[in-house]
């Protein structure tokens, strides 16, 4: 079939197997132009992997440390006249890749928040590896089926006051009002238990009573702090609250894995397009905002960019990570270097349709939009028929 872009709203519902292909083919050659990681891991299970920092830090990890790695992520397969997910196409290029190279690569698709999920991983570590040396927790889930049965969802929500804003719109490159009543406190609640740290100690939990995290055992979990002129929509709102809670779970895990000379991190990533950030009220603008002004200085980063740089310059290659107040590795410094923050603030409330192309890098923003879904290459005949199905081994 001919595939083509198809959005609605903030959701593309169609994707390229070749273009996703593609996607993953650059993020490969960029860490490979980069070169070998010293001292970097050498089993990685990465929870959260089909797409976004999860994939980038896959890649990171294979290519460049020459890891083993086992991906956990939750995507469909195409389906008659229907494409399958952006993160089924690329997480099958990734281990058809990583195969040819000869690196060790195992897939399971699944729930990460259920305990039949974490005993598949637990079992395949024991049976294939023995121990993973950093397990990467970053996971972008809209519910979570809890212990007891029910369903907790998540919110992009205030708290306390109403919110006002704007938003583009990506097929006509409108900008509309935008406006969200505070979230109740069950609201909050349950993006805390959807989005925040508990799973993450869960699953460390789970592991290491298992025996299957190696000594020294790394563990980090990525998160976005972002500007003040996001704050009133997401870090003083509930996705916030469940940023808080990654923090204190952090504190609790790294005490955990004191028994193996093991440590827990979150590091805080700079604002990206990615599958959950598109979905976030009011965040089109700021990044076409900050696009802009990181692109002019040269400073722009993508997700492979940043595991890169993580992994080179904080986590190994003989580095001492540095930390913030909070015990945070901080990647997110470009992002709100004074030049580039002084740029956002001074247009955040001038921008209009008329200037939009002009003060934004909206351009960039929307083809960072068709690029999560395999569109937007150049190369790739998009014009040609191709096969929707792309079978990819999975570890039942």
């Amino acid at each position: 079939m001919i595939i083509q872009p198809r959005i609605k709203g903030f959701l593309c519902t169609t994707a390229h197997p070749v273009g996703c292909a593609e996607d993953v083919a650059q993020q490969i050659d960029h860490v490979r132009r980069y070169g070998p990681v010293n001292g970097g891991p050498e089993r990685v299970l990465i929870i959260g992997a089909s797409g976004g920092y999860g994939l980038a830090t896959r890649i990171t990890a294979a290519f460049g440390c020459n890891a083993a790695t086992i991906g956990l992520f939750f995507e469909r397969q195409a389906a008659r006249n229907r494409t399958a997910s952006a993160g089924w196409y690329k997480s099958a290029a990734f281990t058809n890749m990583a195969e040819a190279a000869g690196l060790y690569t195992r897939n399971i698709n699944g729930d990460a928040f259920s305990d039949d999920t974490k005993q598949r991983i637990i079992s395949l570590i024991k049976e294939e590896i023995g121990q993973v040396d950093m397990v990467v927790y970053s996971l972008a889930a809209p519910s979570r089926t809890l212990p007891d049965g029910t369903v907790a969802r998540s919110s992009l929500k205030p708290i306390g006051e109403p919110f006002t804003g704007v938003t583009l719109d990506i097929n006509s490159s409108t900008i509309r009002p935008i406006s969200l009543e505070p979230a109740t406190p069950q609201e909050i609640s349950d993006t805390v238990r959807v989005m925040g740290g508990e799973d993450w100690e869960i699953w460390i939990q789970a592991l290491l009573d298992a025996g299957v995290l190696a000594d020294g055992c790394i563990t980090t979990n990525y998160t976005y702090l972002g500007s003040e002129v996001t704050w009133p929509i997401y870090y003083h709102g509930t996705i916030g609250k469940a940023k808080e809670d990654l923090d204190r779970a952090a504190l609790e895990i790294h005490k955990k894995l004191s028994r193996i000379d093991g440590s827990a991190r979150v590091v805080v990533m700079k604002g990206l397009l990615t599958g959950a950030s598109s979905a976030i009220p009011g965040m089109s603008l700021y990044l076409s905002l900050l696009f802009k002004a990181m692109k002019s200085r040269g400073i722009h980063e993508g997700c492979i960019e940043q595991t890169t740089r993580l992994f080179t310059n904080q986590l190994f290659n003989g580095n001492v990570p540095e930390f913030d107040e909070a015990g945070r590795i901080r990647m997110d410094d470009w992002e709100l270097s004074e030049t580039v923050q002084s740029y956002v603030k001074d247009n955040w409330s001038k921008i209009n349709e008329s200037n939009l192309s002009d003060m934004t890098d909206f351009a960039g923003y929307r083809e960072a939009f068709l690029q999560l879904h395999g569109f937007g290459f150049t190369g790739v005949d998009y014009q040609a028929d191709v096969a929707q199905t792309v079978d990819m081994a999975l570890v039942e």
